[in-house]
């Protein structure tokens, strides 16, 4: 048979071998990006943003102190040891909004998202940090507005879609030399008008602070709003004054408990 009619039916044979090849070649290609991503990222400074947290850790006095103890043997109540039993393991009794830790929606909405269902994709996210420290020099208890906002977009540019939004104040710094003054009330964190201007003009993914709290009043307005628009936020941070204002990557990640309401989170950044 000449060629030019052969061809017909050798277009099928050809189109699998080339699906074949394309299919053969594409992991190859995933691992060699993810590879190089790694490298990169392997050789970035990391910051934890995240407190160790104990006891004594500061909490809401409606929530109370954690209470931590060596696990027992349900039936006879007696303590696993090295010694004795070749592992060690501890109960703990906490509030799960305790230490660095994650408010998903539903902890302020009836059908919002649980901590099981936040979306991986939403754990990975380029971080930015606004500074209201500048501001407490003449009022400790600031709250950073749409004006301070403007402020730093005029000297950062404009906060980028789909970002993590972090305000530094440099409460952190009393979270274990001084608990008592880290709870006080009032302290500087978000004004309500900017929490709603970054989800609602800027299209952030989630916000963070150093606080226990978002709002610097008890009316809450802040954390309701992005709780009940389906957000949620990393609370009691660390360490955000050593992370630049734009340029890192902040990874955060929790227990995936069923139908969770809010837990002790690790939270760390990836310098550029």
């Amino acid at each position: 048979m000449p060629a030019h009619k052969r061809l017909p039916y050798l277009v099928p044979y050809l189109a699998a071998a080339l699906c074949l090849l394309v299919s053969a070649t594409a992991p190859a290609q995933a691992q060699s990006d993810l590879a190089r991503a790694y490298q990169v990222i392997a050789a970035k400074k990391f910051v934890d943003l995240t407190h160790s947290f104990g006891p004594d850790t500061p909490v809401w006095s409606g929530f109370g102190q954690a209470k931590m103890s060596p696990a027992a043997d349900p039936k006879t109540k007696k303590p696993y040891t090295l010694k004795d039993d070749g592992f060690r393991t501890t109960f703990y009794e906490m509030v799960g909004q305790y230490g660095t830790h994650v408010d998903p929606p539903a902890h302020f909405a009836e059908n919002g998202i649980t901590l099981d269902e936040i979306p991986l994709k939403q754990m990975v996210l380029p971080l930015i940090v606004l500074d209201n420290t500048p501001y407490q020099a003449k009022d400790e208890n600031h709250a950073f507005s749409v004006a301070d906002l403007m402020a730093w977009e005029k000297k950062h540019g404009r906060v980028p879609k789909g970002s993590f939004v972090a305000l530094r104040t440099d409460m952190y710094k009393d979270f274990d030399t001084n608990p008592e003054r880290f709870k006080r009330a009032p302290f500087p964190a978000w004004a309500f008008e900017t929490i709603k201007f970054l989800y609602e003009q800027r299209g952030v993914i989630a916000n963070g602070h150093e606080s226990l709290d978002t709002d610097v009043t008890d009316k809450m307005e802040s954390e309701t709003y992005l709780l009940q628009k389906g957000h949620y936020q990393i609370e009691v941070m660390a360490n955000l004054d050593k992370v630049p204002a734009k340029g890192a990557l902040i990874v955060v990640s929790w227990p995936k408990v069923k139908k969770g309401l809010g837990f002790p989170a690790r939270a760390f950044a990836i310098l550029p």
